[in-house]
């Protein structure tokens, strides 16, 4: 009995360090690639290709932190801001909670989108002093480029190893 006991205390933190190892993977993928993106990854007309990672939650809950942790320290070197910092990142989180609740996998990349092109579409408009619907309208298309163009393709690809690659 002891040795039971003992073995389900391992295996409950083996699965908590996996999950802050994946987030923490996941939150330096997403910085890396929009920092060295950084011409594309920034201002109105922005394709982040790190938001190709945005169907991670589709796979694994462990991607929602760490979205949001690597979009957090890509805002910080971006520039835009505090309001870009706070609020974008927030978005992000609110974006990967809804993509891991997603009951279709073709759904996955919906919420990026849309939240993203409302949020960051304001975040660019008040900031760079732009219209809030041209703002909307750049952002939605750079989001349906990364998340579909690159996110949904890579969704698939993913799911064909999921059971090696997220266990």
């Amino acid at each position: 009995m002891k040795k039971l006991f003992k073995l389900r205390c391992f295996l409950r933190y083996f699965q908590k360090v996996r999950f802050i190892t994946e987030a923490a993977v996941i939150a330096a993928v997403y910085a890396a690639l929009t920092i060295i993106l950084a011409p594309i990854s920034y201002g109105m007309f922005q394709v982040r290709i790190s938001e190709a990672l945005t169907i991670l939650p589709y796979f694994t809950p462990a991607a929602i932190p760490g979205l949001f942790a690597g979009c957090l320290i890509a805002n910080i070197v971006g520039g835009n801001g505090l309001v870009d910092i706070i609020f974008g990142s927030l978005a992000t989180l609110v974006a990967a909670i809804l993509s891991y609740k997603m009951p279709r996998r073709f759904l996955v990349p919906v919420p990026p989108i849309v939240i993203n092109a409302v949020v960051v579409g304001a975040i660019l408009s008040y900031v760079l002093e732009l219209d809030f619907l041209v703002s909307m309208g750049w952002v939605a298309l750079g989001q349906t480029v990364a998340c579909y163009g690159l996110g949904y393709p890579l969704l698939l690809q993913l799911e064909k190893h999921r059971h090696r690659i997220f266990r």
